[in-house]
């Protein structure tokens, strides 16, 4: 011991536990004064060595570091010299002294806490300095559980699957460019929402949405009974090589918001009137009945209902279905409200430094919005009972 540091004397002091073992007691001093003691051991020998080899070294005073310790937040004061090139081995310079803090880092950066945010929080609440390479190197202990997850084994049957995406700005070989995370949804055979994948990428077509679903089968999906988009370009084409006998259906609520971009504003309140007689039709037959009386109605906006004509057979598939699987997939509402959480939780990034964090970003989010998903989708039973008429085989649950 030090002779600041009077242990007889100190033990005498002590009255209660609180006095042993709580904050500035017994414990905490012989700590300080053992781990500082050895400190200076070290530089002595680090002084020692040097000037031996004739390289002239001299002590420069000290810092002062907070250690976390099962005891407590700990400050030692470590010696530092004029010269760079002592590395104190008891306390590393950089170290992260309490592994239990981790998980905590990863969730303040999972529930959208930039790197500077948490080293203000842990500053601020434990009196613990890391730098923003240090929080970052923390967070990167999770890519190989991401990599996992990623890569993991999905059950074979999904009735029905959302798909949607989510745009970021990454930097990429020094320009900031825009990309999408194509995020899919799946609702298992027992009401459950899972997120089956997350993939990025500048451009999405037939080849790049090939790629997903085959990735989706060979991870374990032999049938999708339903997949809700919102016009993705080339997915129809590749999900019916995959999975010929899935349907498509395009999201109408998006139909709709695309149609009223192209309406004048003092006709959209009686446009919008006529169009609900069509997607709110009781029946498909009825529903075309409605749109061709639109098109006779305002021809003027002739090039707009033309649109729904060409996307019919996508737009109108929940018309095959009674009124909850209609209320289930007719908007990909389901899906947008994971991605509003996403962008909830990441708007404090602006640029994602590589797709690599973007990917580890997205799964620290994904894995904490998932942890409350633990109740079936509303009214499962009577959906499923649905899906189990219309679909019969195809439906039952392995």
């Amino acid at each position: 011991m030090s002779q600041d540091f009077n242990y007889q004397e100190a033990l005498l002091q002590c009255k209660t536990m609180e006095d042993i073992t709580g904050k500035n007691g017994l414990v905490q001093k012989i700590i300080k004064d053992a781990v500082e003691h050895i400190l200076g051991q070290e530089l002595e020998d680090y002084i020692s060595k040097k000037n031996s080899s004739g390289d002239k070294v001299t002590r420069n005073g000290s810092t002062t570091k907070n250690i976390k310790t099962a005891y407590g937040n700990i400050g030692v004061r470590v010696p530092r010299t004029r010269e760079p090139g002592f590395e104190p081995e008891v306390v590393k310079k950089r170290a992260v002294i309490d592994e239990g803090l981790e998980p905590q880092i990863t969730s303040m950066y999972a529930k959208g806490m930039s790197v500077r945010d948490i080293a203000e929080h842990l500053q601020a609440l434990y009196g613990i300095e890391l730098s923003a390479a240090s929080i970052s190197n923390i967070t990167d202990k999770v890519s190989q559980e991401a990599k996992d997850w990623y890569c993991r084994t999905l059950e074979s049957f999904y009735p029905v699957v959302f798909l949607d995406a989510v745009h970021f700005k990454v930097r990429e070989e020094g320009r900031i460019v825009t990309k999408a995370a194509y995020v899919a949804l799946g609702i298992s055979g027992e009401g459950f929402k899972d997120i089956l994948g997350i993939w990025i990428g500048e451009n999405e077509g037939a080849k790049f949405w090939l790629k997903v679903c085959n990735e989706l089968k060979n991870r374990g999906v032999q049938d999708i009974l339903i997949a809700c988009i919102d016009g993705l370009n080339g997915f129809p084409d590749a999900i019916r090589t995959v999975f010929p006998q899935t349907r498509i259906q395009l999201c109408v609520i998006h139909q709709i918001r695309n149609t009223i971009k192209y309406v004048s504003y003092k006709d959209q309140k009686a446009f919008l009137s006529d169009l609900k007689k069509v997607y709110g039709a009781e029946s498909e037959d009825i529903a075309l009945r409605n749109l061709e009386t639109m098109q006779d109605a305002w021809k003027k906006y002739g090039a707009v209902l033309d649109n729904w004509l060409d996307k019919w057979d996508s737009l109108s598939t929940y018309f095959c279905y009674g009124y909850r699987i209609r209320r289930l997939i007719y908007t990909t509402n389901t899906i947008e409200g994971f991605n509003r959480q996403l962008r909830k939780v990441t708007k404090s990034k602006a640029v994602f430094p590589s797709d690599d964090a973007l990917r580890k970003s997205l799964y620290l989010c994904t894995r904490d919005i998932t942890k409350k998903w633990r109740m079936p989708y509303p009214n499962w039973g009577e959906t499923y009972g649905q899906f189990a008429i219309e679909f019969g085989d195809r439906a039952k649950i392995a």
